[in-house]
């Protein structure tokens, strides 16, 4: 059957309500003031999508395009050209779909798109198309977001990865190292974990605030604190005090991680990095981590070495293998391809998962469902750059991926998802488990 065939099917399939009568973009801002796309997906039964595209700071080379029009408004941050695609281009091959076929739709859009990094349309265009889709499509249905897409199993609540110190390219201190986080493990539900999370946090802000100052309470991209520390010792010593003075326990009631975005701190030339201050091969890298994870309790690490260290992700996964999580960000972006050559290698113990790294929520899916397939993580993620839009709370549950990141209890891009996730876990009562629970089980 050809492409025409399925799109006459899809189109006269006898459910007109499912149809998508209308779809149209607007420039709209980011937590940054950044402009982003909206797009707003309607269908003939009154459904209403509207999706908003996030934006990275540390962006991997091998992520799909985001498009900005490069000019003097905005500082050449305006996406105009991504909206004209979506109401010139898009819209029109999109009228008269089944939204509930968003694998098809997806399929669409990179077809119209034609490229392999969606750099014609841009990936801001087509990521916010996508989920604008399949939010129509389950509006219509007067049903939540995860459960049209997990269906009626999907019961998993996902731990968060909650970024309380900012560090690298989301801070404008000398850590080197881009996010220190927190993961409740010890609770019994979302809702609980995320109080004693808070807790946390509150404590951190009185520490930091006593030893240096009140500008180490200013928050960076994610929420976290951006304290004037120089070393990452300092910051995770931080945050196990933090924990103590809260009444838990680190390494039971509280697990750590951390992001060392390490692309952002490597040296092409020299093949070193930079750590506080000092610069490393990769075989010191290594020890320097072995050396964190036998002193705190670190339990997952997300790209602790450049975008194309393969061999070092796997040098260092079997050093802390049973103890830490090695996880791949840039290494991998979303990309199918890439994380099974990571997989391969057995350079991995599971990714990241940004839907506008790829573009379309069909290809995040494949990729979440290759990792859980193999007996992986996959841990649904926010950008540095967010918006209020929801919508990875409701792809966490549908999936039962049972992490997410989504940054620290703070600034309203970041908070919007954290009460989708108490939402959610109200609409599923007694039905909803609790992610963390299960992280410690490596």
């Amino acid at each position: 059957m050809v492409k025409s065939d399925v799109d006459d099917l899809i189109r006269d399939n006898g459910m007109s309500e499912f149809k998508i009568s209308d779809v149209y973009a607007l420039q709209v801002i980011d937590s940054r003031g950044d402009p982003t796309v909206e797009v707003v997906v309607i269908t003939e039964g009154g459904g209403v999508g509207r999706a908003l595209t996030p934006s990275g700071a540390s962006r991997g080379t091998y992520e799909a395009v985001e498009l900005r029009d490069g000019d003097r408004r905005y500082n050449g941050r305006g996406v105009s050209r991504a909206v004209d695609n979506v109401n010139k281009y898009i819209a029109p091959s999109l009228k008269g779909l089944d939204s509930r076929y968003y694998r098809h739709v997806d399929r669409r859009l990179i077809e119209i798109d034609g490229t392999s990094n969606k750099s014609r349309l841009g990936a801001n265009a087509i990521v916010a198309t996508s989920l604008a889709n399949v939010k129509a499509a389950a509006d219509t249905l007067k049903m939540p977001l995860y459960q049209f897409l997990g269906g009626f199993k999907s019961r998993l609540l996902p731990a968060p990865l909650m970024n309380v110190i900012n560090g690298g390219l989301h801070a404008g201190n000398e850590l080197s190292f881009q996010e220190f986080m927190i993961i409740p493990v010890g609770a019994d539900s979302f809702s609980e974990a995320l109080r004693i999370a808070i807790e946390v946090y509150k404590e951190l802000k009185k520490h930091l605030k006593e030893k240096y100052g009140p500008s180490a309470i200013n928050v960076g991209d994610e929420g976290g604190y951006a304290p004037p520390m120089k070393s990452n010792s300092e910051a995770l010593n931080a945050l196990v005090q933090a924990i103590r003075s809260a009444g838990y326990v680190d390494g039971l009631d509280f697990m750590l991680a951390l992001d060392a975005a390490a692309s952002q701190i490597y040296n092409d030339s020299s093949n070193t990095y930079t750590v506080d201050g000092i610069s490393m091969t990769s075989e010191e890298l290594i020890d320097y981590y072995v050396e964190l994870v036998n002193t705190y309790p670190i339990k997952i690490i997300e790209d602790p070495f450049h975008e194309e260290g393969f061999k070092e992700f796997a040098e260092l996964r079997k050093r802390v293998a049973s103890k830490t999580l090695i996880i791949g960000d840039d290494l991998t972006v979303t990309n199918i391809e890439r994380i099974k050559k990571a997989l391969s290698l057995d350079a991995i113990d599971g990714c990241i998962i940004k839907i506008n790294q790829v573009g379309t929520l069909s290809e995040s899916e494949d990729s979440i469902n290759l990792l859980l397939m193999s007996s992986k993580r996959a841990i649904i993620s926010h950008r540095s750059g967010d918006t209020e839009d929801p919508v990875i709370a409701h792809i966490a549950v549908a999936y039962e991926t049972g992490l997410i990141k989504t940054g620290a209890p703070a600034r309203g891009e970041r908070t919007s998802k954290y009460n989708e996730l108490l939402r959610i876990e109200h609409w599923l009562g007694g039905d909803a488990k609790y992610g963390g629970k299960y992280l410690g089980k490596i």
